[in-house]
């Protein structure tokens, strides 16, 4: 899914650091002139690889890749 691999991206190259909360799903899908339940199934994939962290009522947050958690 082309959102999803472009957040990822985003994610991987450190654009969006860990912690930081995504964009709403309206401004999202606003962005990408799509519908949200195309907003909800990347989010979805993203959450699914790791990468990100859906929180009911607070937002989705960037996660700290897996891997580098125990190298610390």
């Amino acid at each position: 899914m082309i959102i999803a691999e472009h957040i990822a991206g985003q994610i991987e190259r450190g654009e969006r650091a860990v912690g930081s909360r995504l964009p709403s799903e309206l401004e999202l899908s606003n962005m990408w002139q799509v519908a949200r339940m195309t907003v909800r199934r990347a989010i979805r994939e993203l959450a699914e690889r790791g990468l990100v962290r859906a929180v009911h009522g607070k937002g989705t947050f960037v996660m700290e890749p897996r891997g580098e958690a125990s190298g610390r």
